[in-house]
């Protein structure tokens, strides 16, 4: 299996209700950001969500191409994302590391206080070194949120002559999951 580009491998596997602030690893330039999702429904705009993580949708609505060796996010899953125009295209490989599927009741609702998505880890070709994890959240007090936090460095000397239209990128398609995340709970 191809090794990961780094070795300060799952800290962005949190589960509820572990934060999301602070006890990242030193070196790393990280990015968290979270939205709240307005919802009537929030045991289904949860599960929505959660789904739609889990199966590339948020970073297709994102813009992002998906080539995966599986449909869903599942540990071990080589998943390879592509930002760019017809064949001028950056891509992205990263492994999954965790992930985690809405915990329902028998009613199938989802059960209050829990956290759904993935994390990944990059692998050789990709621009950066570091994680990413993509979090569905439903609040003790039934109230969903969205959040992706990332902690990475230049994966070479060209990248980090680049990195600050890197780091742009960055933000510009975090704005797009947050995007992305609000279609996707609306079902």
């Amino acid at each position: 299996m191809e090794q990961f580009t780094y070795t300060e491998q799952g800290a962005t596997d949190r589960p509820y209700p572990e934060t999301l602030e602070g006890g990242w690893p030193s070196g790393f330039t990280v990015m968290v950001k979270t939205r709240e999702i307005p919802a009537e429904d929030p045991s289904a705009a949860f599960i929505a969500l959660t789904e739609g993580i889990l199966a590339w949708e948020l970073h297709r609505g994102a813009g992002l191409t998906m080539q995966s060796d599986a449909d869903r996010a599942a540990p071990g899953v080589k998943v390879t994302s592509g930002l760019g125009v017809g064949p001028v295209r950056l891509k992205a490989p990263c492994r999954v590391l965790w992930a985690r599927d809405p915990q329902l009741d028998g009613a199938g609702r989802a059960v209050p206080g829990q956290r759904g998505g993935f994390g990944y880890g990059t692998l050789r070709g990709h621009p950066v070194k570091g994680e990413e994890g993509f979090y569905a959240e439903l609040t003790a007090d039934n109230r969903v949120l969205f959040s992706c936090s990332a902690y990475s460095v230049p994966a070479n000397a060209l990248f980090r002559l680049a990195a600050p239209v890197t780091r742009l990128g960055q933000r510009y398609i975090l704005g797009r999951y947050m995007e992305a995340a609000g279609t996707l709970a609306a079902g």
